[in-house]
């Protein structure tokens, strides 16, 4: 044995030179003092210690084999699942929306949603000059994406066809991986922001978020399927891998009343208005007074959704309270028609101011001296007096209110467009000194100017209410929409509306006509309240609302500017023609000279 072998190891007990018994007994003596040795040195004692701490080890482990199999089994299997498999969702595609003449106003088209795998991307920055390139964006926020924990992050969702092409021929080309692209559809607008704001928008998500898209989601949104897709260790899918797919069922195709081009022109004409007379805003709204189909609304700010202002999204018509002024008249004179208390040449001897509650009304012609008219004259020259005059000493307060119901004012229209509101209309038992005689020229009530247009429709349909509405179809579906019961009898309805051409032809709506057509309308100047109390100085809401013609209505169009300095006359009668001029023009309907 050579002296390196002899050599002691570190940690190595060393024994003194001795011969091979005394070897064997100094070992047997170290063996003998420990615990569980045999010998006078140990103790049988030890070997039980070390039997039960092996014995109970044993046991935990048996115990927990047990759990594991019988108790955990489920869930170990269910976690070993989703560590080898990935779910992708098939979105279902959206129904499309299309206008009165088959025009597509919103459509769902193919694109691609990019995300990555952080764990495959071997090359970040590499991949996210790529992304900037043809994404857009800043290269260190897909840094912070692309070096994150986890398998799985979404880079970009929604991404247009072309552009995803190109950015997965660049990655391949320069072999850069850890990016992946999902099958998807988003939402396409072909007339742009044209009827955004009655059409609405979804967001990425798919669910719709304002106007139609909105209200009618649930029918055009569709059920989303599955696919299930076998996975690496790292998360990546396997090629040739089984997959399980659940497929996606579309939503359903609606079909509106509107018609784009009539819509386009309302926008276009009703901007104009604004900045012409310095309103702060102007509304629009085009029906067919015999079914309540809108064929175009509108309401300033319009949406722009490349800088969208959540104004811009509402339809103040459905959604805005306003005092309505004179146009109101007409729901006072043809109530008390409809109760054969005057016809529309008998007379009444008008004072120049008439006692209303605390205060006295008059008429914006400054007249001092009482004069007789027939109720034709009163609405020709848009009389407050008279008006307050018929109501308070003629029709009755409770009649009145009765009447004002009938109509529908103070309830909502249940036009399918989301928030609509009542308006503020006091019931009989609220009435103070002057409220019956106030409401009887548009003031004292407050309310969203489609419970207007529906009553001019009820006037303009023989006194029977329709419901305003824009879907005219679901899928194979022609929908059926309520009649809202009789306002007024046809009688009454038919003398309104030659009273109504009287104020067109000869009256405050003469620069509301339109050549070769009959039209029936009312114009109205409403006080606005002030928030210092009672009425503020020069700031109205103007408005005309009218039928062409008016023997045969097919057309109903109201126009509106809010807080102006202009009255009717001059300003919100001018729009009018504007908007019928585009309205029987492009809706085809026929003059009747």
């Amino acid at each position: 044995m050579s002296s390196r072998n002899r050599q002691s190891r570190p940690g190595r007990r060393s024994y003194p030179e001795a011969s091979y018994d005394e070897a064997s007994r100094a070992r047997y003596h170290v063996r003998a003092s420990r615990p569980g040795g045999s010998g006078s040195g140990g103790s049988d004692n030890g070997f039980n210690v070390t039997r039960r701490i092996f014995l109970t080890i044993m046991g935990i482990v048996a115990a927990r084999l047990g759990w594991l199999q019988v108790v955990d089994a489920a869930n170990l299997s269910e976690r070993a699942e989703s560590q080898r498999t990935n779910v992708a969702t098939l979105h279902a595609k959206r129904g499309t929306i299309y206008d009165r003449n088959g025009n597509i106003l919103a459509m769902s088209a193919e694109c691609e949603t990019i995300y990555a795998n952080p764990e495959t991307v071997k090359d970040p920055s590499g991949v996210a000059d790529l992304l900037v390139k043809h994404l857009g964006g800043e290269k260190q926020t897909y840094m912070e994406l692309l070096t994150m924990d986890g398998t799985f992050v979404y880079i970009k969702r929604q991404v247009d066809q072309d552009i995803a092409d190109k950015l997965a021929d660049d990655l391949a080309e320069k072999e850069l991986t850890g990016i992946y692209f999902l099958e998807d559809t988003k939402r396409v607008y072909p007339y742009g922001n044209v009827g955004a704001q009655i059409i609405g928008y979804v967001g990425t998500d798919g669910n719709g978020l304002s106007g139609l898209e909105y209200y009618y989601d649930d029918i055009l949104t569709g059920t989303d399927g599955e696919m299930l897709l076998e996975t690496g260790l790292d998360g990546t899918p396997i090629a040739g891998g089984a997959a399980q797919i659940t497929e996606a069922k579309n939503g359903t195709d609606l079909i509106l009343s509107l018609d784009i081009d009539l819509q386009e022109a309302c926008e276009n004409i009703i901007k104009a208005g604004v900045e012409t007379y310095n309103s702060d805003s102007g509304s629009v709204m085009v029906t067919d007074p015999k079914t309540g189909e809108i064929f175009a609304a509108c309401s300033t700010p319009l949406p722009d959704f490349s800088n969208l202002d959540p104004e811009a999204l509402n339809l103040k018509l459905v959604s805005s309270s306003y005092e309505p002024g004179s146009v109101f008249k007409v729901l006072t004179t043809s109530i008390g028609f409809d109760l054969e208390l005057f016809d529309s040449e008998t007379v009444f001897s008008v004072p120049p101011a008439i006692l209303v509650g605390n205060h006295y009304v008059t008429d914006d012609d400054n007249r001092d001296y009482t004069m007789d008219m027939t109720v034709r004259e009163m609405m020709r020259r848009s009389s407050n007096a008279a008006m307050s005059l018929l109501v308070q000493e003629v029709i009755g307060a409770q009649r009145f209110s009765d009447g004002v119901a009938r109509y529908g004012i103070g309830t909502k229209t249940g036009i399918d467009f989301p928030g609509e509101v009542e308006g503020i209309v006091k019931t009989p038992e609220e009435f103070d000194g002057g409220t019956a005689g106030s409401m009887a020229f548009g003031q004292a009530i407050s309310i969203p100017m489609v419970q207007l247009v529906r009553a001019y429709g009820a006037v303009a349909n023989d006194g029977v209410l329709t419901t305003p509405h824009f879907l005219v179809t679901k899928g194979d579906e022609e929908v059926d929409w309520p009649v809202g019961g009789t306002a007024i009898s046809a009688e009454a309805a038919n003398m309104e509306t030659d009273v109504m051409r009287t104020v067109v032809l000869e009256g405050t709506g003469k620069n509301g006509q339109v050549e070769g057509y009959d039209i029936a309308g009312k114009t109205g100047t409403g006080e606005q309240a002030s928030e210092t109390g009672g009425y503020a100085e020069y700031d109205f809401t103007a408005s005309l609302c009218g039928f062409a013609n008016a023997d045969d209505p097919e057309v109903l169009v109201y126009v509106g500017l809010n807080h102006l300095a202009y009255l009717a006359s001059a300003s919100s009668a001018k729009v009018f023609h504007d908007v019928m001029s585009q309205a029987v023009s492009i809706l085809g309907v026929p003059p009747v000279s």
